[in-house]
């Protein structure tokens, strides 16, 4: 007799908007959601560090197909340099590397920040995840490997001190691409302004279409744990992260053949409604809903759809 594979949880799909505390990893939240949802399959929509707080959004199922898109959205953090001492992590992590007497005023701060706009080259810290000849490079730091990393472009779509508490601090707001570390921010300006500082405090108040409005504490979910109506009620639809992808509206006979992997022909209202929501420089990708359920993903080519992701739901 074979035996039936006992399924590890069930599958529920959806994000959740999720506001991670201080002194908690990213991998941490993401089994506490796991377990309080009893989820077979859960993932994050991008690394925040434990000295961080902020949106960290949780994907749950089918919603771990759209990650992508929260990795590559638009993000914003407020944070705060402390001038004086500079750190081996860039954060309060590591051990003190520098210390300098030098205070920059406001107006320097914001001449020099007017740099950072744009795309921009930077290096990573190197207590960072990225992988360094197969191993995390924050583990390679820990243990005082030597090593560099490279340069990367990122974009920065906004910056700007915010307030300045005194000579000691300086309160920055960011908006960034994917890719952008506070961290190495911190790391330049400092370098830049012939001073020494470390990020003292960071919050990520934005990832995409996930804000504060709407966040819910990893204590305020915890709460809901026996009350299973109130946790569902908490979790946003797996495609929220496609807000900006052009939506087309199919039928329930199509939705079959897309979820059977098959292609399906568009009315032409439907593909004028796909044009009018495109910018010259999009690609063709759109997504197809039946109702307010997501379908698929696909690509629109002369007057077809054809999925590219499908979601089991």
């Amino acid at each position: 007799m074979s035996r039936q594979r006992k399924r590890k949880g069930e599958p529920v799909t959806g994000w959740l908007n999720l506001f991670k505390p201080l002194d908690m990893t990213s991998t941490q939240a993401v089994a506490i959601i796991k377990r309080l949802f009893n989820a077979e399959k859960v993932g994050h929509g991008g690394t925040l560090d434990p000295l961080a707080d902020g949106i960290l959004p949780i994907a749950l199922g089918e919603a771990t197909k759209t990650v992508q898109w929260a990795m590559d959205a638009q993000k914003e953090y407020v944070f705060t340099i402390r001038w004086g001492i500079s750190t081996a992590s860039q954060d309060a992590e590591a051990e003190v590397t520098a210390t300098s007497d030098v205070r920059p005023s406001r107006e320097a701060v914001e001449a020099v920040l007017k740099n950072y706009i744009g795309t921009i080259h930077q290096v990573p810290p190197k207590f960072s995840a990225i992988k360094v000849a197969g191993e995390r490079a924050y583990d390679l730091a820990r243990s005082g490997e030597t090593f560099e990393l490279g340069s990367r472009e990122v974009d920065v779509y906004a910056a700007k001190v915010i307030r300045m508490p005194d000579a000691d601090h300086s309160v920055i707001h960011v908006v960034s691409g994917k890719g952008f570390y506070v961290r190495a921010m911190a790391r330049d300006l400092a370098a830049d302004l012939s001073a020494e500082g470390h990020i003292s405090q960071l919050r990520r108040t934005r990832v995409g279409a996930f804000d504060a409005v709407g966040a819910v504490s990893v204590a305020e979910i915890q709460a809901l744990a026996e009350d299973r109506a109130g946790l569902f009620a908490q979790l946003k639809p797996l495609h929220a992260v496609l807000n900006s992808m052009p939506h087309l509206q199919i039928t329930a006979n199509d939705a079959g053949n897309l979820r059977q992997g098959r292609t399906i022909m568009l009315l032409p209202h439907v593909v004028e409604g796909w044009r009018a929501g495109r910018g010259e420089d999009d690609d063709r990708l759109a997504l197809a809903l039946a109702g307010d359920d997501a379908v698929a993903l696909g690509e629109v080519r002369a007057g077809q759809f054809e999925p590219v992701r499908v979601f089991a739901v």
